[in-house]
């Protein structure tokens, strides 16, 4: 089994001070560095780590597993529909500067987790019809297993 991308996104209070802190902590720059974005590609371990500032609440924000292709992005799917996990399906989402396609799920602790196969960046945060044009990254997702506009990332 070929190795896959975790993806960690964590809302901050002070971007500067996380970016120093998460660039000591890698070893490295920034890979994306925006106004109200970081993100570093880190290829030991194999992680795609994203923090952002301005968001309301504080913390961890999202984990989700980045894939190469649409094709491991409906196994993914697959799997968890065959074990009766629904989600959300997103064909072409605008978020955190990337054009992707993505399938949210929940997991039993209520942890939001993005499954997403990036095609491009593009030059803005995002904010696509399916978060109600205000943010990106976090669908809403109540406890009757509805998703809904809202969130961000």
């Amino acid at each position: 089994m070929k190795r896959l991308h975790i993806h960690i996104h964590i809302s901050v209070d002070s971007l500067d001070e996380s970016i120093k802190f998460y660039t000591a902590l890698f070893g490295m720059q920034p890979t994306k560095l925006k106004d109200d974005y970081a993100q570093w590609l880190v290829d030991e371990p194999a992680v795609n780590m994203a923090i952002s500032s301005g968001r309301e609440k504080i913390g961890l924000n999202h984990l989700g597993i980045q894939v190469d292709s649409d094709e491991a992005l409906a196994e993914i799917e697959d799997r968890l529909l065959a074990a009766k996990i629904s989600g959300e399906k997103q064909e072409e989402a605008v978020c955190c500067y990337s054009e992707s396609k993505k399938y949210w799920v929940q997991d039993p602790q209520d942890i939001i987790w993005e499954n997403y196969h990036t095609m491009s960046s593009v030059e803005y945060f995002g904010g696509d019809t399916f978060t109600g044009g205000e943010g990106c990254c976090t669908p809403t997702f109540s406890k009757n297993g509805q998703w809904s506009a809202g969130g961000s990332c």
